[in-house]
């Protein structure tokens, strides 16, 4: 998936285990298949799983988690991934990498009973999670979520013209020219999740239950964390997610250029590696284009 990815199997998990946790050893371990781009996740006997980064940049991530998370679990209303220990490089594994606590359920894709129901407990989510303090939180880098749009204006561009006649070039400028064009967020910065794609969003028994991967945790514009309303919802439940969070026109159309960022960047650089970030990130710029 990257020209730079690190290759991770079963039995080099076993070999770190035996070495670092002994105790976790003689647990199964199980690739679990997912469209993630930045992890090897695996399975960790019943209640722990396990992730290994594939590239270098996206090593300071469980960290981030380690920090921030249990200081957010406590305030928001869906359940966020657990850290229980960090492993060190090791057995020719150049990363740290991380044991969690197993969250139960199935991605979001196709899986949710009720989409205005989502709607609302996505919206709760975000609404609590900008509510958490922010004091202490890292600097967010030039050009990663929650920043002004027009940081990511190059990328943006230049996924249109690789993709050349596989999308709607065209509509797909002017919309995001529209976005560019929107007022700039003026008020203080909020946490953002930053990557609320399906892939992110647990259900289980057809509902909500999780939210994972805060590896593109920052604090910035909120209109970040509105991508859901075309990625995942559509009609009524998108309609349903603007209403609970009460967005205006601007924060509506940074939102949507967000959407946009991330749909461009994905089918551009995972066209032939990766299908299922594909489907989704297809399936969000047709809902954008068609909005």
């Amino acid at each position: 998936m990257h020209a730079d990815e690190v290759q991770t199997d079963t039995a080099l998990v076993h070999r770190l285990l035996k070495t670092q946790f002994p105790a976790w050893a003689e647990l199964s371990v199980e690739l679990v298949d997912s469209c993630g781009t930045d992890h090897h996740i695996y399975r960790l006997g019943d209640s722990l799983s396990i992730r290994m980064p594939r590239i270098e940049r996206a090593t300071n991530q469980a960290r981030k988690e380690r920090e921030w998370l249990p200081k957010i679990a406590p305030h928001v209303p869906l359940d966020v991934p657990v850290q229980v220990a960090m492993g060190q490089p090791g057995e020719g594994y150049p990363f740290e990498w991380s044991i969690y606590q197993w969250l139960p359920g199935d991605n979001s894709n196709s899986t949710i009973d009720d989409l205005d129901q989502a709607a609302i407990d996505l919206a709760a989510f975000i609404k609590a999670l900008r509510l958490v303090e922010v004091a202490g939180a890292h600097v967010r880098p030039v050009g990663a979520r929650g920043g002004p749009l027009v940081e990511c204006d190059r990328q943006v561009r230049r996924s249109i013209v690789e993709l050349g006649d596989r999308i709607d070039g065209v509509a797909a400028t002017q919309l995001w020219e529209e976005s560019l064009a929107a007022p700039l967020w003026d008020g203080e910065g909020v946490w953002v999740h930053g990557d609320l794609l399906p892939g992110n969003l647990l259900v289980v028994e057809g509902r909500l239950s999780s939210v994972i991967d805060f590896g593109s945790l920052n604090v910035g514009d909120p209109a970040c964390d509105l991508q859901p309303a075309w990625n995942s919802f559509a009609g009524s439940s998108r309609l349903r997610f603007r209403s609970e969070l009460g967005v205006d026109d601007a924060s509506w159309l940074r939102g949507r250029g967000w959407a946009i960022y991330q749909a461009l960047s994905a089918l551009s650089y995972y066209w032939d590696s990766n299908p299922g970030m594909i489907r989704q990130a297809s399936n969000a710029l047709n809902q954008i284009l068609r909005a």
